[in-house]
């Protein structure tokens, strides 16, 4: 999995300049909204001193930024605007971001939201229970082990915040990937996957709030396809990996 660049440009700008500022990096945001390259940004002012700025883009990789939006045809003008305050920039560097990650607790993780690890449980349970009837996936999960719910249920909810339990018990990413090798699945099988598992979550009574499943069927979608992608007769496996770990508005972690 390829980690994003973290861009931090530091500015010191005098109150009678604050203005016309924030309204130059207004007009500029329009062409960082329109790069591909670029995943997110935002500007924040200093509480304590007003005179200080600091710009976050979050870019696909460095690399991305300078040599692929740097040379757009949307560059010039995005320097156009800012043009008028790189005198003012205290600093401009490139950051790889850590393992150290998450959210605070005021926001409730996605397991909490979800009702913690019973609801997974109940997720799994109603799942499986549909899975054996259905011709399209009876096949693929014939002769389950007892255990095969439990585990999963582990990994949903240690993906969704929980505890490391499917960590502790069972490996890190590198283990579930190694269950998908050389089995060839299809994407009928894939959609049929989500599918149930999104009626399976229905009936467990996870929450149907639009943020909560939103973030659900992001990551079903993009663990499902991942899934078919390590399953082809040519995919190699990836190093070892930990658990990738899902929060709100999170954007999936790129394939190495």
């Amino acid at each position: 999995m390829t980690a994003h660049t973290v861009e931090y440009i530091r500015y010191r700008i005098s109150e009678q300049r604050s203005a016309e500022f924030l309204a130059a990096w207004t007009r500029a945001a329009v062409h960082l909204a329109e790069a591909p390259q670029c995943v997110d940004y935002e500007l924040a002012r200093c509480e304590e001193d007003f005179e200080h700025y600091v710009v976050r883009i979050v870019w696909t990789s460095t690399e991305d930024h300078l040599e692929g939006f740097r040379t757009s045809e949307s560059f010039p003008d995005f320097l156009a605007e800012i043009r008028p305050y790189i005198g003012a920039i205290d600093e401009m560097r490139h950051y790889t971001p850590t393992t150290v990650r998450g959210a605070g607790s005021a926001l409730p993780t996605l397991y909490e939201w979800a009702g913690g690890a019973e609801a997974f449980s109940r997720l799994t349970e109603a799942f499986y229970a549909k899975v054996v009837e259905d011709d399209v996936l009876a096949p693929v999960f014939a002769d389950l082990p007892p255990e095969h719910a439990e585990h999963v249920a582990l990994w949903f909810a240690e993906v969704f915040g929980g505890p490391p339990g499917y960590s502790g018990t069972q490996g890190g990413h590198g283990h579930m990937v190694a269950k998908h090798m050389g089995r060839g699945f299809t994407e009928t099988q894939r959609r049929r996957w989500v599918d149930l598992v999104q009626d399976a979550a229905d009936e467990a009574g996870l929450p149907t709030d639009a943020e909560f499943r939103s973030a659900f069927l992001a990551y079903v979608e993009w663990g499902t396809r991942l899934a078919v992608h390590f399953s082809s007769a040519t995919a190699t496996a990836p190093g070892e990996q930990p658990v990738p770990r899902w929060g709100w508005g999170m954007a999936p972690p790129r394939r190495a």
